[in-house]
């Protein structure tokens, strides 16, 4: 298996894969969809197997993993995967898609809240929790993502999905700011979490930033961003 990373950038410059495929280690960009740079590649290197290892949400950047060619065939093998982000949630405020990408739907006093509060609460989410996923997201219900739901400003009753959280820290806390570090299983929503982690706080968060630093050993540092594959190949922006 190969994997390539921004040591070995110099590989995709032939854009001459084996059959057998490969691995590439991408730097999502905040902003784009994880299809965004699936199409961006796709179309540059007219590969017409590309896949990834897990969605990441329009308002969140890191580490993506493709698999090229019939490595598509293992994908699930590193979906599974445990996956490592570096958060930032803001108390007293709540949002229709628990991040930034909705306005601000309601406000709460958060003055009274502690770091002492915020560990109390980190420590009721870890390990096996279950959790709603956002109504805006791609999950599907009846055959249509939700996010076409919550736009029509309907409520579904949802099915709460078991996941783990093996890690939940608090890295800084700034009111309203608060910065964290989470090491979770697979189809973990970060902005589900936040928003649970926000009512029982009693105040309320939302998601503001949100960064995967690593999927199982792959880290975010060794990934290829698009600024230096536009530069370095040469690439003509493929998702405008």
């Amino acid at each position: 298996m190969q994997i390539i990373n921004r040591e070995k950038i110099e590989i995709l410059r032939t854009k001459n894969i084996t059959p057998e495929g490969v691995l590439i280690l991408i730097k999502k960009p905040k902003d784009w969809t994880s299809f965004d740079v699936v199409k961006k590649i796709r179309t540059f290197f007219k590969w017409k197997k590309v896949g990834h290892s897990g969605t990441l949400d329009p308002k969140a950047e890191g580490l993506m993993i493709l698999a090229i060619n019939n490595m598509t065939k293992q994908i699930k093998n590193y979906s599974e995967l445990e996956k490592e982000y570096i958060g930032k949630m803001i108390l007293g405020a709540r949002t229709p898609s628990y991040d930034a990408e909705t306005e601000i739907s309601e406000t709460a006093d958060y003055s009274n809240i502690s770091r002492e509060d915020i560990k109390r609460v980190f420590l009721q989410y870890k390990g096996n929790i279950t959790q709603l996923p956002p109504m805006y997201s791609a999950v599907k219900y009846r055959g249509k993502p939700l996010y076409k739901y919550a736009r029509k400003g309907k409520k579904l009753n949802l099915t709460e999905r078991n996941v783990t959280i093996d890690e939940l820290e608090l890295l800084e806390f700034k009111p309203p700011e608060v910065k964290f570090r989470v090491i979770c299983s697979k189809g973990t929503y970060i902005r589900s979490l936040v928003n649970d982690i926000g009512n029982s706080l009693g105040c309320g968060a939302y998601l503001l930033e949100l960064v995967r630093t690593r999927i199982g050993t792959f880290k975010l540092e060794d990934a290829i961003t698009i600024e230096e594959l536009t530069k370095q190949i040469d690439i003509v922006d493929a998702v405008n």
